[in-house]
């Protein structure tokens, strides 16, 4: 079982940045082992794939209305992944979920397994 939780959330003005934490947990959680991703899920809208980071090698993937403004990264000692978000726009506005699984890296939230509860997110024009 994984425990994932994340903080960092707020309300913020457009062009404003803020840093998304997620800290992973578990009895038997090897974090190393776990792909780790963060999604978003607008109003009305369904939950999103935004930023993901590969277990094996560290290599991140990014939704095409993200990249160039959010960063994903982890730090293993402290089982904690981060999404630095840059730039912000009021599309941005929705509630951040921390995802991990193993296996490979995805971008599909069917199949990931392991989610946090999520942290709200306002970007105000």
């Amino acid at each position: 079982q994984v425990q994932l939780v994340e903080s960092g959330g707020g309300l913020v003005q457009a062009g404003d940045s803020l840093r998304l934490s997620c800290a992973a947990s578990g009895r038997t959680f090897t974090f190393s082992r776990y792909n780790m991703a963060w999604f978003r899920r607008a109003p009305g809208k369904e939950r999103e794939f935004a930023a993901g980071i590969r277990s094996s090698d560290g290599s991140t993937y990014y939704a095409d209305s993200v990249k160039g403004r959010f960063t994903i990264s982890r730090d293993s000692a402290k089982n904690t992944v981060f999404l630095q978000m840059n730039s912000l726009k009021p599309e941005d506005t929705a509630v951040y979920f921390c995802a991990a699984r193993v296996g490979m890296m995805s971008m599909t939230r069917y199949q990931y397994d392991n989610w946090g509860q999520g942290t709200q997110v306002t970007v105000s024009s």
